[in-house]
């Protein structure tokens, strides 16, 4: 059996009973460390679950799943991933490689930042589109995650923006070498979305709905004791220190319900 198991988003109590039940009885447990992160380590995970991880990066989960997915036709094998298993396509794929194996599987689902974007006041049925939002270099921009953000607004839709995680990346100059070299581990704070964000609209040849003084969100460690939530403009949110990773970016509709308006006074 191969399990999807989600950890929640907190720390190593966030895992459900079912999770932890199926984790104790493995035959072996990997930890999925590339497409999010928990506020604790490795090894606080294995002291509250009493047994050892193997880290799955993504070289792994990409390219080395089908091993893994072969053993598990004779064992019991559990992936954990942050959030909820179902939070990233790789793990879809995952499930679609283990049919054609004839593999049986189980997903335990648990919270992510899907549903826990709520803590900051805004209500899930009005939100729109999620869209991701990836780190600019000097020759790369793309802009097109903007236009969904914008589709949303005009719908009168909130839009909740996943911030680009960097985790065991190769350089671009060794893409052609035989031996692989990694950039460092970098994670995209609020601040970086809003400048990227407030460089779009500054370039658009005509003025559009979201200006740069509309009202952004951020929020950091979302289901960790010490989260943080800001309301402020795009603008003022390119100074916004949230701290440690991981943050997220909301951008609201233009017309919010009254309770929306009511919870977010104390975070302006």
């Amino acid at each position: 059996m191969f399990y999807l198991i989600g950890l929640g988003l907190g720390d190593a109590k966030d895992i459900t009973v079912k999770g932890l039940e199926i984790i104790q009885k493995c035959d072996k447990v990997l930890l999925e460390g590339y497409t999010s992160i928990l506020t604790v380590g490795k090894e606080i995970l294995e002291k509250f679950y009493g047994r050892p991880l193997i880290v799955a990066d993504r070289e792994l989960c990409e390219s080395n799943i089908d091993d893994i997915l072969k053993e598990a036709k004779e064992k019991d094998i559990a992936l954990l991933v942050v959030g909820d298993p179902l939070g990233a396509t790789t793990h879809t794929d995952m499930l679609l490689r283990a049919k054609e194996f004839e593999v049986e599987t189980q997903i335990v689902h648990n919270a992510s930042i899907m549903n826990a974007v709520s803590c900051c006041g805004l209500q899930l049925y009005n939100f729109g589109e999620t869209v991701s939002i990836p780190y600019w270099t000097d020759s790369w921009k793309p802009d097109s995650f903007f236009d969904k953000i914008l589709g949303n607004y005009k719908r009168n839709l909130h839009t909740l923006c996943l911030l680009d995680i960097k985790v065991k990346e190769p350089t671009e100059e060794s893409l052609t070498k035989k031996i692989r070299q990694y950039m460092e581990p970098k994670f995209m704070s609020v601040k970086e979305a809003a400048r990227q964000i407030v460089q779009i609209i500054n370039n658009l040849p005509e003025k559009t709905d979201i200006a740069v003084d509309s009202l952004a969100i951020g929020l950091s460690r979302v289901g960790s004791l010490d989260q943080k939530i800001m309301a402020t403009t795009l603008e003022d949110m390119q100074q916004v220190e949230l701290g440690p990773p991981l943050h997220s970016l909301v951008i609201p509709a233009p017309n919010l319900h009254p309770l929306e308006l009511d919870y977010l006074a104390q975070y302006r």
